[in-house]
């Protein structure tokens, strides 16, 4: 008695939120019936105080850095981009003297503690916990 009105409960729980996740999404701002031209839609303008980076510059704690040009990032077997942020452990894989990045004050970096490395994955750099693998600090888009 109470398994049948639990589950029935549960069903007329579920049931609307299956139903409602299958609804069809309702045509955006930018939906143009068949048969009509594109519509040019302005960009906005940035929003007051954004940094304007000119190409070939990155911010990083407010400071404007020029991108690097290395040799392109070869992945290990298995891997793939992947963007890392603060708190993730990066596999012990990376973790290894082929990976860190010994050029950090020629980007203006705070040097790494003992026990810390900055670590490049990809077009980004890293500082992580060589001890524990956690990523302290992220830099995207370092590298091109």
């Amino acid at each position: 008695m109470i398994r049948t009105r639990a589950t029935a409960l549960l069903i007329a729980i579920a049931l609307p939120t299956l139903a409602a996740a299958q609804a069809p999404a309702p045509p955006g701002p930018r939906h143009r019936p068949p048969g009509r031209p594109p519509v040019a839609v302005p960009h906005p303008p940035p929003r007051f105080g954004a940094p304007v980076i000119a190409p070939g510059r990155f911010a990083y704690r407010g400071h404007m850095i020029s991108r690097i040009h290395l040799a392109p990032f070869v992945y290990p077997a298995g891997w793939g981009y992947r963007r890392w942020v603060v708190g993730a452990i990066l596999p012990p894989l990376f973790l290894a003297p082929a990976y860190y990045y010994a050029d950090w004050a020629g980007l203006g970096l705070a040097p790494p503690q003992p026990g810390f490395q900055w670590v490049r994955y990809g077009p980004d750099l890293l500082l992580v916990n060589v001890t524990t693998g956690a990523v302290i600090d992220v830099v995207y888009g370092v590298f091109y």
